[in-house]
């Protein structure tokens, strides 16, 4: 099996990939567009993707290829991140100017970066490959902001460790792909739809799931490109599509909105009874 995920060796994705198959053989990409590329034509069975974060919120550029692209989401899955500021060997905090890594992780840790006098916050595509960049480059007075895999990938050294904002700090994967992933039957569906502008028609969009007893887990809405003003809206339902009840909502639903489409009907995402490995770097209050 081959499953495709976005950034270097050591980033968050990887992590969550080798959650979802240890054994299999890993693809990085460039970017989010890559993996679903590679898994349409072929060389990856499945890509894993984030999609929302407990403490930065959704990655709405995964929200968008969803519905450019044909792949159905097959599968989720959760991973804890603790995020570490490494550095090159030797080197101390008050020595770093400049400090890298992904949107997503810099928002994740802003507590602790407001802390930090004359430093430079400089975002980039990937938290491993901020670290890959400072090793490559010997950027002595700087410093990224990734994992505990990527100081070792990449031959760094934390200068301080667990500083997200938050200790459950946990990021959502979807798995995607041209066939299922798991024989556990589907529970959970993602859509997206549009409504007409007009008075009530969210909350009548929302009531033909919940007059049959459908929760909604997540509900996002989304700009429609070319078109001002108007929106998409993604949801997820905690039921299978093919389930009774979730059939009629969805037909019903279907009678007014202009677009309505399922972007998967799939297992969800259930914590194991193990306990995770700890991190090697985490330090508890």
């Amino acid at each position: 099996m081959k499953i495709a995920y976005q950034g270097e060796p050591g980033a968050y994705s990887e992590a969550a990939s080798r959650q979802l198959n240890p054994a299999a053989q890993l693809l990085a990409c460039k970017s989010f567009e890559d993996v679903f590329e590679v898994v349409a034509s072929g060389p990856a069975n499945y890509g894993v993707l984030p999609i929302e974060n407990s403490i930065g919120g959704s990655i709405h550029r995964n929200f968008d290829l969803l519905l450019d692209h044909q792949l159905p989401i097959v599968g989720e899955l959760e991973q804890p991140v603790v995020h570490h500021l490494l550095a090159l060997p030797g080197r101390s905090l008050d020595q770093v100017r400049r400090i890298y890594s992904h949107p997503q992780a810099l928002a994740q840790c802003d507590r602790f970066l407001r802390s930090l006098n004359g430093v430079e916050i400089i975002a980039t595509y990937d938290t491993a490959g901020s670290a890959k960049m400072i090793a490559d480059g010997h950027l002595d007075d700087a410093a990224a902001i990734a994992s505990a895999r990527a100081a070792e990938v990449f031959g760094l050294v934390p200068l301080k460790s667990a500083i997200q904002d938050f200790e459950n700090n946990t990021t959502r994967f979807l798995v995607i792909g041209r066939r299922p992933f798991s024989t556990s039957p589907p529970d959970k569906t993602t859509i997206v739809f549009t409504l007409t502008n007009e008075p009530g028609a969210l909350f009548k969009a929302l009531s033909a799931f919940a007059l049959r007893g459908i929760d909604l887990t997540k509900l996002e809405s989304r700009p429609v490109p070319g078109r001002k003003w108007e929106y998409l809206f993604y949801a997820d339902l905690t039921a299978a599509r093919d389930d009774l009840p979730c059939a009629r909502a969805l037909a019903h639903l279907a009678e007014f909105a202009p677009m309505l489409r399922v972007l998967g009907s799939y297992p969800s995402y259930k914590p194991s009874s193990a306990d995770q490995p700890a991190d090697p770097f985490e330090i508890h209050a």
